[in-house]
């Protein structure tokens, strides 16, 4: 048993596999094969999942060493960090083939066959009068089924729509309810930065963001404008959190009275970035100095230590937009 056992690692060992991406979603998953050399170029390729024949996209094209991927599932599972909700791994299949001229221009058949289904299936909705908003649908690439995807504020019981589906298109038929980050992931296209919505081009696991990031940097609590297309707080606000906590621990709170060189006052503003303190003296008159210049007389004003109430406020932060994860 012990034996057999040896031999089993053995041969995982030296199995080759490749990342791809795949799928309206943008899962990611590993695919054996036995292909010596990958290219370093965009590359597509043909895949079985477990949904059948997919066309995806090679992931890390210069991550490979005749044909072995360097990292392993282990590092890259590292890298995105605990499993959740959200977490992009999903499970993988097998290589088929790289992707032929032939393959793509089939793909664009099935994109264009798809926008019709997901009005046929619209109508079939509105038909129906159910409470569901299509979003998208998918014609997985070899044919063995349609994924649609829709929304809805409540639970959805579609199984008359998907007979209907089924006897007009002679397939699997698939639906699957997203929410609105997941919708935002499908249709969205910039932002107000001018940029691509980050969930669509590179952000896979959407870490919770809450007001109180907002106020730290001085954004504009104006929901418009601090929202995205999800309608939830920009995933963005939470890029350069940590910088300003740790910035604003520089500085001295509001009220603290302060020595400066023209002499004791109290701190009535300040600016995090640039770490300059702006001090009213006796006279009433304001100056700014930087945080360098100035000495805190009234030591119960420093910032101190995270207390119970600021952990307490961090686990609130993992926890304020669990209901955006659908």
């Amino acid at each position: 048993m012990a034996q057999g056992e040896t031999v089993k690692h053995k041969v995982q060992k030296h199995k080759k596999l490749m990342l791809v991406r795949y799928g309206r979603m943008g899962h990611l998953g590993w695919f054996e094969h036995k292909e010596s050399y990958i290219p370093k170029t965009q590359t597509r390729v043909v895949i079985k999942t477990n949904r059948g024949l997919e066309l995806g996209e090679l992931v890390g094209r210069f991550n490979y060493r005749s044909g072995h991927f360097k990292s392993t599932p282990e590092q890259v599972q590292q890298y995105f960090g605990k499993t959740q909700k959200d977490y992009p791994l999903a499970e993988g299949g097998t290589f088929v083939r790289f992707a032929t001229a032939e393959d793509v221009m089939e793909e664009k058949h099935l994109e264009a066959s798809a926008k019709e289904e997901m009005q046929c299936c619209q109508r079939f909705v509105s038909e129906m009068k159910l409470p569901m908003k299509i979003i998208d649908a998918e014609h997985v690439f070899g044919g063995e089924r349609i994924v649609i995807y829709f929304t809805s504020s409540s639970r959805v019981d579609f199984r008359e729509l998907v007979k209907r589906l089924a006897r007009e298109y002679q397939t699997r038929i698939e639906l699957r309810q997203i929410g609105a980050r997941d919708e935002a992931r499908i249709i969205s296209d910039y932002e107000s930065c001018g940029l691509p919505c980050c969930c669509r081009q590179f952000l896979k696991i959407l870490e919770p963001v809450n007001m109180r990031m907002a106020k730290l940097q001085k954004a504009t609590l104006d929901p418009s404008k601090i929202s995205g297309h999800c309608g939830r707080l920009k995933c963005c606000l939470r890029y350069e959190d940590a910088t300003y906590k740790d910035l604003k621990r520089k500085l001295p709170r509001k009220n603290a009275t302060v020595r400066t060189s023209r002499g004791v006052g109290k701190v009535v503003d300040m600016q995090i970035l640039t770490q300059l303190v702006v001090v009213q003296d006796e006279a009433g008159e304001k100056k700014a100095f930087s945080v360098d210049e100035i000495e805190i007389i009234d030591e119960q004003n420093r910032p101190t230590e995270p207390t119970a109430k600021d952990c307490d406020e961090k686990q609130g932060d993992k926890t304020s937009r669990s209901s955006d994860k659908d």
